[in-house]
C-alpha cells in the first residue's frame, strides 16, 4: 500500500488567526471512516503526530494535524491563548474543513484544549480523545500562579546547537520511530548560523501555561455530551503516575461517557514514542457503540 503523505494547507480563521495544519489524504478514502483532527501540546508542532496521522490515513481516514496558535508555523499572536479561545479556533478549523463531527485527539496541554472544544462545542465533534492531557488540573499542585511559573517555566533553548539537539533525541528517544524524532526536531526554527529556536517564544510560552493553569478540566467532564477517551502514559515517575490515578479516576467518575487506556510504561508524548498501538487504539474508539462506553473500563497496554 502506498504511504500517505502530507501536505500543508493555511486556515485563515474568523479569530483572526491564520492555522498551518498538515492534511493526510488517504490512498483509498473510507467513506465511512471518521475524520481526525490532531493536536498538539504545549510547545509542540502537528508533526509530533506524523506516526498516527500515517496510520490512520492508511486506514482510509481523512485526518488533520494543527499547529495551534503561536506554534510551529501559525500565526503567533500575543494574546488568545486561554483554553476557550483555543478550543474555539478548532471550532473554527473544522467548519472551514466543512467536516461534519470528526473525532478529536490532543495531547497534554492539547487534551484540554480538547476537552473545552467537546464542552463548548458538543455538535461539532463525536468523540473526544484526551493522550496524556485533559485532566491536567495545575492548581491543584499549585495554587498560585507565580509557583507555577516558577516550576514550569521553559529552559531557554534558544541558541542551541542543532546537533546537540539531535545527539540529545538520539539517546533519549532511542526506541522512537524515526518521525517521531523528526517530529520533536520541528518544534524548531533552525537558524542560517546552524543554532535552533523553539517557535513558541519563551513569553508566550509562559502565557499558554497561565491559561492551562486557569482552565479547570474538573468542571466540564459532567456536562460532557460526546465520548471521552484517556489515553494515560505510565512515565515511570511514581509521584506523578499516582497524581495520574487520582486524576483519571476522577475524570472517569465524573464523565457520563469515559474511558481510559494506561500505556505501561511509555513517555509523555506516547503518541510519537508508539504511533501504531495509538492508532489502533483510536480507531477502536471512532468504531465503538454505546456499550464500549458503559461501566467507565479502564484498560493496559504494554508495549
Amino acid at each position: 500500500m502506498t504511504r500517505p503523505i502530507a501536505h500543508p494547507e493555511w486556515h485563515a480563521l474568523a479569530s483572526g488567526v491564520e492555522l498551518h495544519a498538515l492534511h493526510w489524504e488517504p490512498p483509498e478514502v473510507d467513506e465511512t471512516a471518521v475524520p481526525w483532527l490532531l493536536v498538539h501540546g504545549l510547545a509542540s508542532n502537528a508533526r509530533l503526530w506524523d506516526g498516527v496521522a500515517a496510520q490512520l490515513a492508511a486506514a482510509g481516514h481523512r485526518v488533520v494535524a494543527v499547529d495551534q496558535r503561536g506554534h510551529g508555523r501559525s500565526s503567533k499572536p500575543d494574546h488568545g491563548f486561554d483554553v476557550p479561545t483555543v478550543a474555539d479556533d478548532l471550532a473554527l478549523l473544522i467548519a472551514d474543513l466543512g467536516w461534519e463531527r470528526p473525532a478529536v485527539a490532543g495531547q497534554s496541554w492539547g487534551g484540554n484544549v480538547v476537552l473545552e472544544l467537546g464542552f463548548r462545542h458538543p455538535a461539532a465533534v463525536r468523540l473526544v480523545t484526551c493522550v496524556d492531557g485533559g485532566f491536567i488540573d495545575l492548581r491543584t499542585r499549585f495554587p498560585e500562579w507565580d509557583d507555577a511559573a516558577a516550576a514550569l517555566a521553559p529552559p531557554r533553548l534558544a541558541g542551541t546547537p542543532l546537533d546537540r539537539l539531535e545527539q540529545w533525541l538520539a539517546t533519549s528517544a532511542a526506541d522512537w520511530p524515526p518521525e517521531g524524532r523528526a517530529g520533536t526536531l520541528a518544534n524548531f526554527e533552525v537558524r542560517d548560523d546552524g543554532t535552533v529556536a523553539p517557535w513558541l517564544t519563551f513569553d508566550r510560552h509562559l502565557t499558554v501555561l497561565r491559561g492551562l493553569w486557569e482552565h479547570s478540566p474538573m468542571s466540564r467532564y459532567g456536562a460532557m455530551e460526546v465520548p471521552v477517551l484517556l489515553i494515560v502514559a505510565d512515565t515511570g515517575d511514581v509521584a506523578w503516575t499516582h497524581s495520574k490515578h487520582d486524576a483519571v479516576d476522577a475524570a472517569l467518575a465524573a464523565l457520563p461517557q469515559g474511558r481510559a487506556v494506561w500505556f505501561r510504561p511509555a513517555h509523555h508524548d506516547v503518541h510519537a514514542q508508539h504511533p501504531v498501538l495509538v492508532a489502533q487504539v483510536l480507531r477502536a474508539a471512532a468504531t465503538a457503540g454505546p456499550e464500549h462506553w458503559s461501566g467507565r473500563p479502564t484498560e493496559e497496554i504494554h508495549p
